[in-house]
């Protein structure tokens, strides 16, 4: 008990310590705190006052500012005030001096109109007495000539009238020379530039047909028992087979070549296949002739893709794809009809006229050639009822009507289209002529120059469509040389047969030469 009692006590003594050191805590804070409230409040008031200085501080320098930009602006719109004041005393110092000009120049013009009017009444006395004497002389010269003025001047106005038509007749025919050459010299130019501008492949075309063999062997095969087999060939195509004459080889040789073209693909198959009957044959030519309907139907849309003619009846089509297999003077007809529609759309191009129609007309213009074998009447007529029928132009009918002068050309198209096609045939390499013959002409053309006296050389160049000559300078002058050329034209003319023209070109060369020693 005691125990407790004292435990008890020495708790209650703790208890009381602990307040007392607490009051003595909380007495302690509350002046720490006191203290840091004060040094805040000084903080504070330092901030504010340093607060109020910079913004005294930022006032004074706005309000410096501002000043300044006021002076600033008040200098400048000063010196302005002062550029606008000498403009203006400049422009018055210009105006007072163009009034006093206008004083002057009034003034001058004051004087000179009171000088022309005196000048004018001296005149009109003058002109009076100039008048008076007309009268005067007239009435002398009436007396003398016993004639009118009237009369007089019917009669110089007939000498004037006579003189100035024959004036204007000279003239005239200098105006239609003058436009003649420059029409032609034009006209060259243009189909010039359409010949260089199209170059058509030309492929000289022949009669025959050689199909090689790969053995002689292969001859008696085709040949057939009693020569069943070549007969049978000859009937279904109408082609005739030369076997004997060439080894390793048989010639077809006809004046068709849409036939001959048939019997070759047929005797190539024959050989490829090696069964050569005439049940055979016939079934070989059939299949042939369907080929060589599809190469004419590709021909013919070919061409007209390669002019660029479009909206062609598939007829006129097929038609043009057959002239493929024609030739004219070993011209291949497809071909030259497509360097037809070249030549006469650039030249069309040219003239401003129109090309898709000059283009046209030349791809048709030999159409008739296609079944002339077929039908009566000459390839014109036959072209000009064909492209009636499947309803071209009217246009287009007269140009291929009138291509070679059997009718009158109703367009310049027409006319077009008509030398395209002179140009075409007769173009060199256009047409096949023989070695023999080329030679010959050419050496007659170099004799018939130099058979001329003066003439030194002769070449005859571009296929025999030039020649040129070198005359000796020391025995022919420069009109000489113009004599010669149209003498030489002239022989040519009389005694040779050519295509196309020749052009002659004398040339007169003089070489001074000297030796520096």
């Amino acid at each position: 008990m005691d125990t407790v009692l004292w435990i008890l006590g020495i708790v209650a003594g703790i208890a009381a310590g602990a307040t007392a050191g607490a009051f003595i805590g909380a007495d302690r804070m509350k002046k720490n705190i006191e203290q840091k409230i004060g040094n805040t409040e000084e903080a504070m008031k330092k901030l504010v006052d340093e607060a109020k200085e910079k913004a005294e501080t930022a006032k004074k320098e706005r309000i410096l500012e501002a000043k300044e930009e006021i002076l600033r602006q008040k200098t400048e719109m000063e010196r302005e005030i002062r550029e606008r004041r000498n403009e203006t005393q400049r422009l018055e110092r210009r105006l007072l001096q163009k009034e006093e000009t206008l004083d002057k120049k009034q003034d001058n013009l004051e004087n000179r109109e009171e000088s022309l009017s005196r000048q004018a009444k001296e005149l009109k006395d003058k002109a009076d007495a100039v008048e008076a004497l007309g009268q005067k002389r007239q009435e002398e010269l009436e007396r003398v000539a016993q004639m009118t003025s009237d009369e007089a001047r019917q009669m110089i106005v007939s000498a004037v009238q006579k003189d100035a038509y024959h004036d204007a007749a000279v003239m005239v025919r200098e105006i239609e020379q003058k436009a003649k050459d420059e029409a032609e010299k034009k006209a060259r130019n243009i189909i010039s530039l359409a010949i260089q501008k199209c170059a058509a492949d030309h492929v000289a075309e022949t009669t025959v047909s050689v199909v090689p063999l790969p053995n002689d062997e292969m001859k008696g095969r085709i040949i057939g028992r009693e020569g069943r087999n070549i007969r049978a060939l000859e009937a279904a195509t109408g082609i005739d087979s030369t076997i004997d004459d060439t080894p390793e080889a048989v010639i077809l040789s006809g004046s068709d070549p849409l036939r001959r073209e048939i019997a070759r693909i047929a005797l190539e198959r024959l050989i490829n296949d090696g069964r050569i009957h005439p049940t055979r044959i016939e079934e070989m030519v059939e299949k042939a002739k369907r080929e060589v309907d599809n190469q004419i139907r590709e021909a013919g849309e070919q061409a007209v893709f390669e002019t660029g003619v479009h909206g062609l009846h598939n007829e006129l089509v097929r038609l043009l794809g057959r002239m493929k297999y024609r030739t004219s003077y070993g011209q291949n007809v497809l071909k030259h009809s497509i360097e037809v529609s070249y030549l006469a759309g650039l030249m069309a191009a040219e003239l401003g006229a129109d090309v898709a129609l000059a283009k046209r007309a030349g791809l048709l213009h030999d159409i008739g050639k296609s079944i002339d074998h077929e039908v009566e009447g000459t390839h014109i007529q036959i072209g000009a009822d064909l492209a009636k029928k499947y309803r071209e132009h009217e246009l287009v009918v007269n140009a291929i009507a009138a291509h070679h002068g059997d009718c009158e050309p109703a367009s310049v198209e027409a006319v077009l289209v008509a030398a395209a096609d002179a140009i075409s045939g007769a173009r060199p390499g256009a047409r096949r002529e023989t070695l023999e013959n080329y030679i010959k002409r050419l050496q007659r053309l170099e004799e018939i120059a130099n058979s001329f006296e003066g003439v030194e050389k002769s070449f005859a160049i571009q296929a025999g469509r030039e020649i040129r000559i070198m005359v000796k300078p020391e025995d022919v002058n420069d009109t000489g040389a113009v004599v010669m050329a149209k003498e030489i034209v002239k022989r040519i003319e009389k005694e040779l047969e050519y295509p196309g023209q020749i052009k002659v070109n004398v040339i007169r060369e003089l070489r001074a030469t000297e030796y520096a020693k």
